[in-house]
């Protein structure tokens, strides 16, 4: 088995720039602080806390940017911040390759903060375990692996990567982003950092307030009536929306997959993004064009040229699973991310398809920012 001799570090990617957008939560510093942590005069010093995970356990920057949650922000080098239940926090990837969070609320509940964090986090789960078991099923994975250590697979509140999932159909990253902002901005706001403002994620009976036309002049399209719907469709569950989408955990894979299909605007894709990123189900594959471009090139060959059907999604993730076992959907993450235009740009060559050096097809995927929304 092959390893390169001399791997690249994995990219660092600068901070992003807060821009103004409209009907979002995504907003500049409005001319009055509405607290301490807009005002530089007055901002806290923060004291980092270890979690104690090395890179090998959680990478930052190969975690947030990378379409698993799209409420999160860079908010410095290295640095992410977003809001777990009602706690605003920040994360940073330190020297020593520790990653530090910090509260921002005052008077937290420590014990029951920290707790929602590790959980948030997955920190029950060992990455480097897992990829041990990756690595020597897969020559792939093995040598992307030295690269791209550290991209761990969160665990979303089920209701959040809900309605987020729903607004990445046939989307990009940057209208994504716009939307879930509008939404979230209809929650009780935490506070804002570096000239974001944070909110809580609205409960159920919040959503239920918004209107398909509201939605829809906030810029959502065909998918305003798909929210207003899902948002219906769980109010109207026996026990109510947030206790059945919980319930779903305990579910064997096909049937979440079934219970979440029966909802307005979720399909098989959609429906197995929010299996993997909030319901444990841990081999869930979310298949689109881009998981099967993978497959096709690395997994399963003789699917080449074939029409993405539903049949065909299933044989990808058969195989995935096949492949990689009961975490497949951890292993599919990873190899995702590689096809990501901002990790292939550092990749060794030897990493990308001969089809891809030769045309244009990355540069035109990187002025797009496509990530897997078909």
């Amino acid at each position: 088995m092959k390893r390169p001799k001399s791997p690249l570090p994995p990219p660092i990617i600068p901070p992003s720039t807060p821009q103004q957008h409209s009907h979002t939560s995504l907003r500049r510093i409005p001319k009055k602080p509405r607290n301490f942590l807009q005002n530089p005069q007055e901002r806290p010093t923060i004291k980092w806390t270890p979690l104690n995970a090395g890179k090998s356990e959680l990478y930052l920057p190969l975690t947030f940017p990378t379409g698993q949650t799209f409420r999160w922000k860079q908010t410095g080098p290295l640095q992410y911040t977003g809001s777990i239940g009602s706690n605003l926090v920040s994360l940073k990837q330190l020297e020593n390759d520790d990653v530090g969070y910090f509260f921002h609320n005052e008077g937290f509940a420590s014990g029951e903060a920290e707790a929602a964090l590790f959980d948030f986090l997955n920190m029950g789960i060992s990455l480097s375990e897992l990829w041990e078991g990756f690595r020597a099923c897969d020559e792939r994975f093995c040598e992307l692996a030295e690269y791209l250590e550290g991209a761990r697979v969160l665990r979303q509140d089920p209701l959040e990567c809900l309605i987020q999932f729903v607004c990445s159909s046939n989307n990009n990253i940057q209208r994504i982003t716009k939307m879930v902002d509008f939404v979230s901005s209809k929650g009780r706001i935490l506070g804002s950092v570096e000239g974001f403002d944070f909110f809580e994620f609205p409960t159920l009976d919040r959503l239920a307030l918004l209107t398909e036309a509201e939605l829809r002049e906030a810029g959502f399209g065909y998918r305003a009536k798909y929210i207003v719907g899902t948002v219906a469709a769980l109010q109207a569950k026996p026990g109510g929306g947030v206790n059945w989408l919980a319930s779903l955990r305990k579910l064997d894979l096909q049937e979440a997959i079934d219970a979440l299909c029966s909802l307005p605007g979720v399909g098989p894709k959609v429906a197995a993004c929010v299996a993997l990123f909030s319901l444990d189900q841990h081999h869930a594959i979310p298949v689109d064009t881009h998981v099967w471009r993978i497959a096709t090139r690395y997994i399963i060959p003789e699917l080449a040229g074939t029409h993405l059907t539903p049949k065909i999604c299933n044989r990808v993730a058969d195989a995935f699973v096949s492949k990689y076992g009961k975490y497949a959907g951890w292993a599919q993450t990873l190899l995702f991310i590689a096809e990501l235009p901002s990790q292939k740009a550092v990749l060794p060559s030897s990493f990308c398809s001969s089809e891809e050096r030769g045309s244009g097809k990355l540069k035109n995927e990187k002025s797009q920012g496509k990530i897997n929304t078909d």
